[in-house]
């Protein structure tokens, strides 16, 4: 497995669903002072394929991923 790209962005997995993570990934990126363009490149990986897998692993492959618990 890969580091992230943005290693130091931190999410909390709260949700199973894969929009949820998603959104939360944005918002951390977006906290985190990421150029936009770089949060919308993310945007368009993460919507590219609707499979929820593949959505948790584009994200997994922009922050650091954490399941609640």
């Amino acid at each position: 497995m890969m580091a992230p790209r943005y290693p130091d962005v931190q999410v909390r997995l709260r949700s199973r669903n894969p929009y949820a993570l998603v959104s939360a990934v944005r918002l951390a990126l977006r906290q985190a002072q990421v150029d936009e363009a770089e949060v919308f490149r993310f945007t368009e990986q993460a919507f590219e394929d609707e499979e929820p897998r593949r959505m948790r692993e584009i994200c997994r492959n922009w922050a650091s991923i954490r399941d609640s618990a």
